[in-house]
């Protein structure tokens, strides 16, 4: 189950749609880290999150949009710049998915697993100085 959930709190946080600009992984990397988006999945699943320098993760997930919202959060070099690609290293996967960043507006992307055109995720920016809730770590991954 953890597996699963950080699985797709990676998908989400970082995963494209032929309407927007795609962007390099450089440039994809200066777009997203630091800042706080939320984001909403094909599948329905939601929350909310941060990418830092180092490749960390810490955010929210709500799995297919139903249940309670967990803490999430993944080690630096979870989130990296492979070659042309933005990739995630998971533990325990075979292979590291590899993900297309497009930018929608000034303040949204959409990201994709590579190649896939039907599996996306929105992201938009939040309030930077909006805190994610430390009492949810009680209740989530860590």
């Amino acid at each position: 189950m953890k597996m699963r959930v950080a699985v797709l709190c990676v998908f989400c946080l970082v995963a494209s749609s032929a309407i927007a600009e795609e962007l390099r992984p450089e440039q994809a990397k200066a777009f997203v880290v630091g800042k706080l988006f939320a984001y909403s999945c094909f599948d329905g699943t939601a929350g909310m999150g941060r990418i830092m320098a180092d490749g960390s993760v810490v955010g929210t997930i709500a799995p297919g949009g139903r249940g309670e919202t967990k803490f999430a959060s993944l080690p630096p070099g979870t989130i990296k710049i492979s070659g042309n690609s933005v990739c995630a290293h998971l533990h325990g996967l075979p292979i590291d998915p590899c993900f297309t960043v497009q930018r929608i507006d000034q303040h949204g992307f959409r990201g994709s697993i590579a190649g896939s055109d039907y599996a996306y995720c929105d992201f938009y920016q939040r309030d930077p100085h909006t805190q994610l809730e430390r009492p949810l770590l009680m209740n989530g991954l860590y």
